[in-house]
Order: structure tokens, then C-alpha cells, then sequence
């Protein structure tokens, strides 16, 4: 199998060598791991593309470039230029912090991953849920690294993947943020909301009296829905969730119709 590995925290961070364990366990000996990652971090761009400027793509070794763009664009750039060939599978992450419930709709991570589905490949994205039990400790990614794996092989094996549609899926996965030990097993659920979390705004002012603005986000240990990604993922399982591109709000349609006519 040919995977390539691409993150939204740049091709330096410590999530991106978790990855490139998981992929390089799931492609085997005689498989292929190829690392197009974003030269600096990209948190928070989404599915952005970088179409109105090029971007450089430096080769830093066998199999493993950097792009001076989004996590999309990385994915772009890898079955355009780098790779000789179209991958197999995309994984994307894995992140530092989750992308679970309104996270997903800003995720870079997500992004990739989104990017490669529609573009007719396989593709995961995985995230590893920051919280006292896991965070600022040399266990931040072992729930990640233990597991991760399995789940994208599990995924591969057994899942649906409806490659021949207009939006096929692909696979959004939170690791909780709990020991590895102490993780109870996967679930698969669907997106959740933090009700009432939201980016904010916090103003600041440079040295030289200039005017600035940084954005803030929201708590994110807030309760969800139950059996729902950030639910599930807060109380120490593993949320899986199948995603689409098409943001049509389906159960409107008929109604919307009548009124239209």
C-alpha cells in the first residue's frame, strides 16, 4: 500500500512523526510512506487552496517534502508533483488537539482529508484530544499512538467507501484524552456542538503602538449531545465519524420546495 502523510501542524510537529509510525505499520514492508506536510503550521485554514499565488515544494529526503501551503494544498501538491503515482490511502494528522463537533469546520486536518476524498482517494483524518490526564506530558499521543493502526486498518478492511459518488466519504477520527490504558474501545457517532462555544476576539497593541487582533477559541471540554463525537471522545472512547463534502441541509429541502412554489 502507498499512503501519504500530510498535518495541519506543520512537517515538524510531534503528531507528524505518530503518523508517520501508524502509516508506515499499516503499509508494511513492501508498502510506500510518503510525507507531504505544510512547511509551517496551518491550524485552522480549513479547505483552503492556494490558487491565486504558487507555492514552493522543497524535498528534505527520500519520500518527504514540504509545502509552503495549506494541509489542502500539501495533498494537491503530493499527487501532482511529488509522488510518482496516486497514493493509495491519505492520512492526515495527527493533530494536537481534537477536531471534533464545530472544530471540523475550521480543521486544516480536516481539510486534507477532505481534499483527498474528493479527489477519489481513500482518506482519514486523526486527532489526538488534549486534557489533564494527557496534556503537557510525554503521553500526549499515546492514546494515538497505540491505537492508531487499528483504526486505519480496521477502516481500510471492513468500512464503506463509496468512492464512485459525487461526494465519497471519508473518516474522522478523535483519540480521547485519556492514557492510552484507560481508553474503553470505538465508537462511531456522528458530529457533535459545543453549545455556546465559539471564537472570540481579544485585542492587542505592539511596542511600536499598532493595533492587533488575536483570535480565541473556546473551551473544549464543553458537553455535547450524548453519543456524539465530542461526547463519546471526553468520556474515553475513540469517535469515529463518516464525513461528506455536500453541505446541502437535506431534511430542508422538500420543505423549501412548498414554499417556493
Amino acid at each position: 500500500m502507498r499512503i501519504l502523510i500530510t498535518n495541519d501542524d506543520g512537517i515538524n510537529a510531534p503528531g507528524l512523526a505518530v503518523l508517520e509510525a501508524i502509516a508506515a505499520d499499516v503499509a508494511g514492508p513492501a508498502g510506500e510512506v510518503w510525507t507531504v506536510a505544510p512547511a509551517f503550521e496551518q491550524s485552522g485554514v480549513g479547505h483552503c487552496i492556494s490558487y491565486s499565488r504558487p507555492m514552493m515544494l522543497m524535498e528534505l529526503g527520500p519520500r518527504r517534502f514540504a509545502a509552503e501551503g495549506t494541509p489542502a494544498d500539501c495533498v494537491l501538491a503530493a499527487i501532482g508533483e511529488a509522488m510518482p503515482g496516486r497514493p493509495d490511502l491519505v492520512l492526515s494528522g495527527v493533530n494536537r488537539g481534537n477536531n471534533a463537533g464545530e472544530n471540523t469546520l475550521y480543521s486544516g486536518t480536516i481539510g486534507a482529508a477532505l481534499e483527498a476524498a474528493l479527489q477519489g482517494i481513500r482518506a482519514i483524518a486523526l486527532s489526538q484530544y488534549l486534557g489533564p490526564r494527557n496534556k503537557g506530558t510525554d503521553r500526549t499521543f499515546a492514546a494515538a499512538a497505540r491505537f492508531g493502526a487499528e483504526v486505519v486498518r480496521r477502516l481500510v478492511e471492513t468500512a464503506p467507501w463509496d468512492a464512485g459518488t459525487d461526494y465519497p466519504l471519508f473518516y474522522n477520527v478523535n483519540f480521547p484524552p485519556v492514557p492510552a490504558g484507560d481508553v474503553r474501545g470505538m465508537k462511531a457517532v456522528p458530529q457533535g456542538r459545543r453549545p455556546g462555544v465559539y471564537f472570540s476576539t481579544e485585542p492587542a497593541r505592539s511596542p511600536s503602538g499598532r493595533n492587533f487582533v488575536w483570535i480565541k477559541g473556546g473551551p473544549q471540554h464543553g458537553a455535547s449531545a450524548p453519543d456524539t463525537d465530542v461526547s463519546v471522545s471526553l468520556d474515553g472512547h475513540i469517535s469515529v465519524t463518516p464525513m461528506r463534502a455536500d453541505l446541502t441541509a437535506h431534511d430542508r429541502l422538500a420543505g423549501l420546495g412548498e414554499l417556493l412554489r
